[in-house]
């Protein structure tokens, strides 16, 4: 499309066939003509919101931005939508250079690599940061960050150092003690008491084995599933700060020792699941009131009530006389309707009104 933030593909076949591969945040496509012309590789990133979807070619979702199209009747396309805009693509075969071992894929290689560079810099950094780090833990994003550290009651904002540190002094001291593990055995201790290494790689497989029902957006009930698989990442109750990058962590209990300073822990609070486009009850009761009391008294007392109970908010009072004035002003009522609006939107962000 011509939005889409890649290149144009230089790719033409009346018959081919695609193929796909993935490493870390990172998919490559192949596109494999059936007759006697050359291969073309894609890879992609997806941002915060791409994905792939097969869908009619007579109903393209919004933001398709590369299609391939079938031969069948009617046809279909394969189509990379990306709403936000943040993922891409790029021509050729090769992987983003400065990339780590896969979490999933490269697991023996990925866990060698962070325990023999601990003393990268990467690693003076909150263990928050240092996961979202694509050097060391290539395929790790901010929902699976908060997940695995939850998991292990581990803070966010300890010092990645010193979290990776005792975990190569507990390997060290198990394979000493068990020198001769088979490979089976290992498994069951991996399973039975996992440390951050292993859920970097067991709690990612978890959402994979699962992708087909967690992740269909053409079915709200499958998303409903991924929110229940949740256990910390915007879950009511769960705390929430933003680490030094500008990105949200979820977690329980203490943030840690390097908590950026200045910043408040909001909690996640619980919200009513029946109605998405409902008031909160709250809301509700607060504007029953409002029109109890307009219909009860003539609208200049409901003004002065309105005041009243305001009390010491006294800009939100100077907004509503602004917006309530007597109608000696030579504007026309439009104008006046639309302060109130715009009175309205404020008084709601500043959270009179509450959130839905």
């Amino acid at each position: 499309s011509a939005v889409g933030r890649g290149p144009e593909v230089p790719f033409s076949s009346e018959a081919y066939r695609i193929s796909a591969t993935s490493r870390g945040k990172e998919l490559r496509l192949t596109l494999a003509p059936l007759g006697p012309a050359a291969t073309q590789d894609l890879v992609f990133r997806f941002g915060m919101s791409g994905s792939f979807r097969l869908c009619p070619t007579a109903r393209l979702p919004r933001h398709a931005h590369l299609r391939f199209l079938t031969r069948e009747s009617p046809p279909r396309a394969l189509c990379f939508v990306d709403a936000r805009r943040f993922g891409s693509w790029r021509l050729g075969d090769a992987w983003q250079l400065g990339r780590g071992p896969c979490v999933l894929s490269e697991y023996q290689a990925f866990r060698e690599n962070v325990l023999k560079n601990l003393d990268d810099k990467a690693f003076d950094k909150p263990i928050c940061e240092a996961l979202l780090n694509q050097k060391f833990f290539n395929g790790i994003g901010n929902y699976l960050r908060a997940e695995i550290l939850y998991r292990l009651k581990i803070p966010p904002f300890e010092k990645a150092r010193t979290v990776l540190e005792a975990l190569k002094d507990q390997e060290q001291a198990r394979r000493k003690k068990n020198p001769s593990l088979t490979l089976s055995k290992k498994l069951k201790l991996m399973r039975e008491n996992p440390d951050l290494l292993e859920l970097c790689h067991t709690v990612p497989m978890e959402v994979i084995a699962a992708e087909k029902n967690l992740f269909d957006p053409d079915h709200s009930d499958n998303y409903a599933a991924f929110k229940n698989w949740l256990q910390c990442y915007l879950v009511p109750g769960m705390s929430s700060l933003r680490d030094r990058n500008g990105r949200t962590i979820w977690f329980q209990g203490e943030p840690g020792p390097m908590a950026p300073k200045g910043q408040t822990s909001r909690k996640k609070r619980a919200q009513l699941k029946a109605d998405p486009e409902a008031l909160t009850p709250k809301v509700t009761m607060r504007a029953s009131k409002r029109c109890s009391r307009a219909a009860a008294k003539p609208p200049k007392l409901a003004k002065e009530d309105e005041e009243v109970a305001d009390g010491p908010r006294k800009g939100r009072a100077r907004g509503r006389r602004k917006a309530t004035a007597a109608p000696a002003s030579s504007e026309p009522d439009a104008p006046v309707k639309a302060k109130r609006s715009r009175q309205t939107s404020a008084r709601r962000g500043r959270g009179e009104a509450g959130s839905p």
